[in-house]
């Protein structure tokens, strides 16, 4: 595999020195995506059903266990494995030979990051070019510099004994002057730079475009400007081109933007993810202050003897004062905040994945959408509030939700002051949950929670608070 780098003098790409700072939050969807990417390092394993809706529901459908029984050349096979693959995740079983199929197919595909989707449409982009053809024949759009970087990076790895396929970025910085004949087989790039290639400097010709790639399409439609400039491209394209659309969710705007760009197409999605609290057992202890709260927390922590504890703070203020103040009492943990990079955050969180850290104290740039399956304890120090200063359901159930994925058991600690018990009740109510209230000994006055431990929780929990009053009511 062959790269035209132009940012290096060398034939290489990355992207972690490249990458901007994080906006304050909440973070964009971009970045987010660019965490996940980097963070994984191996496959997703969902445990979501995959869906599949075509045009015709007499056709028949092919699914493959192994990557042998797709029509891939050896040398597509030798990156596969070296990509660390050992079979299709479920989303490739289905989606490859849709891709690889002759006549092609135009493929809708929704999924979680990590499931392997861009591996799924480099292998297509790689089977479909013609290294004998010395002009772009696959295109692929990604929202962002960084993002089309990352792609570039899997296909880099997968093509590596392809050595006579080329791939060239249409990113902005790397400047081709008009008039110049690209002879790279692939191009990966943002809207605008390939809009600029195609219709201002005439130096990519969409009429020879035989693959055309739109990865992250809910991206797309969230930054300002990117469908438009997608849709235009799109139209540009030969009616004979095959068309791959990939989103990690597939909601009504995806569905709306993917309409037009692709008729009728052939939809692979995974059934949408239900966070359920069943598995999660929770605990809310009322404190009277600030100081009483981090002693509590301290309590918490002596505790945490198995898997890895992740503590979410409201704010990044927070987040930073209760780490320096761990710190210093001895206690060793990592920090996610918005003043770190994208790749700062990535090398964070894998540290932790890789449990070089046991704690990590972070905002809500980690409620969702990163997972770690070691860990087996949330602790929210506070409650999760929107802008009126009501609770946050959906941030409080992506929150504790980090301790119960992949179907695992998983323990939830809502560390809070008095004032804040009204916001307790109310996520309680809300979800209907079965939970505990710990009283420290400072605390005045008794207030009962709706339910009670399990028979043999009353036990472990005052054993691993012995200093703490236990109200429970049956």
């Amino acid at each position: 595999m062959i790269f035209r780098d132009p940012f290096q003098p060398h034939d290489s790409v990355t992207p972690c020195l490249l990458l901007t700072e994080l906006l304050p939050f909440p973070v964009p969807l971009a970045e987010l995506s660019l965490m996940n990417k980097l963070i994984h390092t191996s496959l997703v394993e969902s445990q979501q059903h995959v869906e599949i809706l075509q045009r015709d529901p007499n056709s028949p459908l092919f699914s493959v266990k192994t990557f042998e029984e797709l029509p891939l050349k050896k040398e597509l096979l030798q990156g596969v494995y070296m990509m660390g693959f050992n079979r299709p995740s479920k989303i490739q079983e289905q989606a490859l030979p849709l891709m690889l199929a002759y006549p092609p197919q135009n493929l809708i595909a929704q999924s979680q990051s990590g499931t392997g989707k861009t591996a799924a449409f480099v292998l297509a982009m790689l089977s479909r070019a013609s290294a004998s053809e010395k002009y772009p024949q696959c295109l692929c759009l990604a929202p962002t510099y960084e993002l089309a970087l990352q792609i570039g990076q899997v296909v880099r790895t997968i093509g590596k004994f392809c050595t006579d396929i080329k791939v060239n970025y249409a990113v902005r910085g790397n400047r081709v002057l008009k008039g110049t004949a690209l002879e790279e087989q692939i191009i990966i790039g943002t809207p605008g730079t390939t809009l600029d290639w195609c219709f201002k400097q005439r130096i990519l010709d969409l009429a020879k475009i035989s693959l055309f790639v739109l990865d992250e399409a809910d991206i797309m439609i969230d930054m300002q400007g990117l469908s438009c400039q997608s849709i235009r491209i799109h139209r540009a394209l030969p009616k004979s081109c095959q068309v791959l659309l990939f989103s990690a969710t597939y909601k009504e705007p995806v569905r709306a933007f993917a309409e037009r760009i692709i008729p009728d197409p052939i939809v692979i999605k995974l059934r949408e993810e239900e966070l359920t609290l069943s598995n999660i057992r929770q605990y809310f202890m009322v404190c009277q202050g600030l100081d009483e709260q981090y002693r509590a927390l301290c309590n918490l922590y002596g505790s945490f003897i198995i898997g890895q504890v992740m503590i979410f703070c409201q704010t990044r203020r927070l987040a930073v004062w209760l780490a320096g103040k761990m710190s210093q009492d001895g206690h060793q943990v990592a920090i996610l905040t918005a003043e770190l990079t994208v790749v700062q955050r990535a090398s964070v969180i894998q540290r932790f994945r890789e449990g070089k850290e046991k704690v990590l104290i972070a905002t809500n740039v980690c409620a969702r959408g990163i997972d770690v399956q070691q860990v087996t304890t949330v602790v929210n120090f506070g409650l999760p509030v929107d802008l009126d200063g009501g609770p946050d359901f959906e941030t409080y159930l992506h929150r504790i939700g980090r301790a119960g994925r992949f179907g695992h058991r998983g323990i939830a600690f809502s560390v809070v002051q008095r004032d804040t018990v009204p916001l307790v009740h109310r996520i309680e109510e809300y979800f209907r949950i079965f939970s505990a209230f710990l009283c420290t000994p400072l605390s005045q006055g008794t207030w009962c929670p709706s339910s009670a431990l399990a028979v043999g929780e009353e036990m472990a929990a005052v054993e691993i608070f012995p200093e703490w009053k236990l109200i429970v009511t049956c």
